[in-house]
């Protein structure tokens, strides 16, 4: 019984055409009892044979005939008897077939389009340079996986002979490949991506990610198969050689140069911020003062006015300046001097009546209040004592968050610093938590 059976109506023995390898990309049938290369016998396939192809797989007829070789594609699951409708090539040349008991030839071969194959690759170490201390070279090692599959079985037939494939030579092939690009990609990649070579473990994702593209392009154009995964696991720098330590000293040198720069220019502006704020804390304090003694400085401006036109008065005398003058027979009116004279004590007794008001009404006899005193309030930060500020400062740095609940707080008659979220006036500021 096994795998052929009698066929009654020609009178020989029919086969059933599968593959039943558990591990494999490519595989060969030959008919039952039969050794590949023992005889054209092998490509030998009898009426009323059976083709039986698994999901996931595709057998494929090869017909060489004298004016060329064709191809069937017979993709899984199938499963009944070979009739020329299910193969279009064969019920083009069937008439061709004589004689016997060998109807037609032709290779069959399995190809396993679900298997993945999974190659390890090594890239011993190799020299790379850094484009800008070109002098010192690094050596570094590859080290990575790479997964593949056949998908476009038609693609991967017009690449490869299937009649001598050899999955061992064909993996080898591909590392070599594999290898080359990684290769390319690393030694380019501190010149493309101004990676530093002493960086360059550190970059490993992102330069998988680079090789995955390329290597995809290259594993399918040559090869005809799909990479499904590619992971360089380790990229290693050889820390021992000269180049290393070298690039590594220099490497040093430059962040620490960077770093000392950096610190005297943050000094410099940390120390222009600080005057600033002093500057603009006197500028708020000395506006704070002018506003809570507004009506003091009033009445002082307004009494030195009054003084001073009181002394202007007093010198209208001098010169002969308003006399009138009868002894020495001239008349000494001056008109224009007595109408200023006139003008003059007006604006003197003006202004001693607008002195005399205010200060009454600094005295309380003034039915205006006086301004409302702002409250000002200091806010501790980083340590120190920072304002005054009022209220709607005080509101805007809550919004810039400058200001937190927990800010300590402090103004006039306070014992000691408070959170800002205890004072009830200031409560308003913050957002209420969240449930």
């Amino acid at each position: 019984m096994g795998f052929f059976k009698k066929d009654k109506k020609v009178g020989l023995f029919s086969d059933v055409i599968r593959c039943d390898e558990q591990n494999y990309l490519i595989w060969k049938w030959r008919p039952n009892g039969k050794e590949l290369g023992e005889s054209k016998r092998e490509y030998a396939i009898r009426f009323g044979s059976s083709l039986r192809v698994k999901d996931g797989e595709v057998a494929v007829f090869v017909y060489k005939q004298k004016n060329g070789t064709y191809q069937d594609y017979i993709v899984g699951p199938f499963d009944t008897k070979i009739k020329t409708a299910n193969f279009p090539v064969l019920s083009s040349i069937i008439g061709v077939f004589v004689g016997g008991d060998t109807p037609f030839q032709a290779e069959v071969y399995f190809i396993n389009l679900a298997k993945i194959i999974q190659t390890k690759f090594a890239v011993p170490f190799f020299d790379v340079s850094d484009p800008r201390y070109p002098d010192f070279v690094v050596p570094v090692a590859v080290r990575g996986t790479i997964s593949f599959k056949i998908e476009d079985y038609k693609e991967f037939i017009k690449l490869h002979r299937l009649d001598n494939f050899d999955l061992e030579n064909f993996q080898t092939q591909i590392k070599d490949s594999v290898s080359r690009c990684v290769k390319d990609a690393i030694a380019n990649a501190p010149a493309m991506h101004n990676i530093p070579v002493v960086q360059i473990e550190s970059k490993t994702a992102f330069i998988n990610d680079i090789i995955e593209i390329d290597l995809s392009n290259i594993l399918k154009e040559r090869f005809g198969v799909v990479a499904s995964s590619i992971d360089v696991g380790v990229i290693e720098i050889d820390k021992t050689s000269d180049g290393y330590q070298e690039l590594k000293k220099i490497t040093k040198d430059i962040t620490m140069a960077t770093i000392q720069g950096k610190t005297a220019a943050d000094i410099e502006d940390y120390a222009e911020t600080l005057r600033i704020q002093r500057e603009e804390s006197q500028y708020a304090t000395h506006k704070q003062t002018q506003s809570q003694n507004l009506g003091a400085y009033q009445i002082e401006k307004q009494a030195e006015v009054g003084v001073a036109s009181a002394d202007a008065l007093g010198q209208m005398g001098s010169n002969n300046a308003g006399n009138v003058n009868i002894d020495n027979g001239e008349t000494g009116f001056n008109p224009a001097s007595i109408m200023a004279s006139m003008a003059m004590g007006g604006v003197v007794a003006q202004n001693l009546s607008s002195v005399m008001n205010n200060a009454m009404n600094v005295n309380g006899s003034n039915n205006n209040p006086p301004p409302v005193p702002k409250t000002m309030y200091n806010v501790a930060k980083d340590g120190k004592s920072t304002g005054p500020f009022d209220f709607s400062q005080l509101s805007q740095m809550a919004i810039n968050g400058d200001l937190l609940p927990d800010s300590l707080v402090w103004k006039q008659g306070m014992k000691k610093w408070e959170k800002a979220e205890m004072l009830d006036e200031l409560k308003g500021l913050f957002p209420p938590p969240l449930n």
